[in-house]
């Protein structure tokens, strides 16, 4: 026996082939489901969430099948706190959030990996498309992209600690999406084929206004929409429901395309500009977690990622305090973000990352 782990198990194919593949490699294994919240709480249908009871019976029906126990942990209470209500503040102070990197660095790899250390399961495993590397030279564990490019999660994995990936296994960042498929298959797992989910599980229908005013039972309060020399356009429904880079929605026509290019949380505005008033050379990130070092000590060459499916764009790093880090970017970057986030690499090595400031 090579150890004890604990297998997250989303019901999805991805986790169920980590878990096969760490049975296969002699570990003493179990499977947790959670349970982030309940769909009637949030007004959500029975099949339009990752915490459906489908999706519970797959998980239970592919641990089964594979003769290891399995279980379901109610998290609904750190989820809330730590995932939605981040979620519903980003917006209201005006910026676009990422929950699943808030859903991977305090539910899964901490809430979750604290409870296998109480049960005495030394090893958290997911279905994670990214890999772990051990340095002897620095001492350090990095993070690396997937082999499967396409698959890559590394982006939404860069707020990992040292501690957090010394006990956590990524056993499918070897592998292709298509090869996690034909083991499912070969394996008569019943979710084999099962669609991966786009949407973010608590707001499965991607109208995040309706979500927030509905949670919360506050009415966004509308305000003037402006140019930017100040002058007033027209009026919007709610600073929430805008992102920077947003062309349509704004309910007023223009002789040439208008963008969202600012947001005015103090003022309730919302200013519109061309194209061009979009991109910028520099930003900001906080609340920042270095992987391959403890510190930039000087400023560094990188390839940033601005969101999820963003192309790497080069720049230069610079760490200004403790926990924030200025990048600048070759070429001006169009619609950078506050709440998404800025992650840096070198190669296929995480740097580290931070919240666009």
């Amino acid at each position: 026996m090579r150890g004890k782990a604990v297998i997250a198990m989303s019901g999805g194919v991805d986790s169920s082939v980590a878990a096969w593949i760490m049975k296969e490699q002699g570990y003493d294994c179990i499977g947790i489901t959670l349970k982030l919240f309940t769909n009637d709480d949030l007004g959500l249908k029975k099949n339009h969430s990752c915490c459906s009871l489908d999706d519970i019976n797959d998980a239970r029906n592919v641990a089964y099948h594979m003769g290891m126990p399995h279980y379901v942990l109610n998290f609904s209470g750190d989820f809330r706190d730590q995932v939605i209500r981040r979620f519903i503040e980003t917006y209201e102070q005006g910026g676009t959030p990422n929950p699943c990197i808030d859903c991977n660095r305090y539910i899964k790899f901490e809430s979750l990996l604290r409870r296998a250390k109480q049960l005495d399961f030394e090893t958290l495993v997911t279905g994670h498309y990214a890999r772990i590397e051990w340095d002897p030279a620095s001492g350090r564990f990095f993070l690396k992209k997937a082999r499967d490019i396409k698959k890559d999660q590394s982006y939404v994995l860069y707020c990992l600690t040292q501690e957090q990936l010394a006990h956590t296994v990524f056993p499918l960042g070897d592998k292709t999406k298509g090869e996690v498929r034909e083991i499912a298959l070969a394996q008569g797992f019943v979710n084999a084929k099962k669609h991966d989910s786009q949407d973010i599980c608590f707001v499965p229908d991607r109208d995040y206004p309706r979500f927030i005013e509905t949670y919360t039972g506050k009415q966004q309060e509308g305000g003037n929409i402006l140019n930017r020399e100040g002058a007033v356009l027209g009026r919007h429904r709610g600073l929430i429901r805008y992102t920077i880079g947003q062309r349509r929605g704004m309910g007023i026509s223009f002789p040439q395309p208008m963008y969202v290019a600012a947001k005015s949380v103090a003022e309730n505005t919302l200013t519109l500009g061309p194209e061009e008033s979009l991109y910028s050379r520099s930003l900001t990130a906080g609340d920042c977690n270095l992987i391959a070092c403890t510190s930039l000590e000087r400023p560094r060459r990188v390839r940033v990622k601005t969101r999820y499916l963003q192309a790497e764009q080069g720049a230069v790093a610079e760490q200004v305090g403790p926990r924030s880090i200025r990048i600048d970017f070759d070429e001006p970057q169009r619609a950078i973000t506050p709440g998404q986030a800025a992650v840096l690499y070198d190669g296929d090595y995480v740097i580290g990352g931070g919240t666009i400031l």
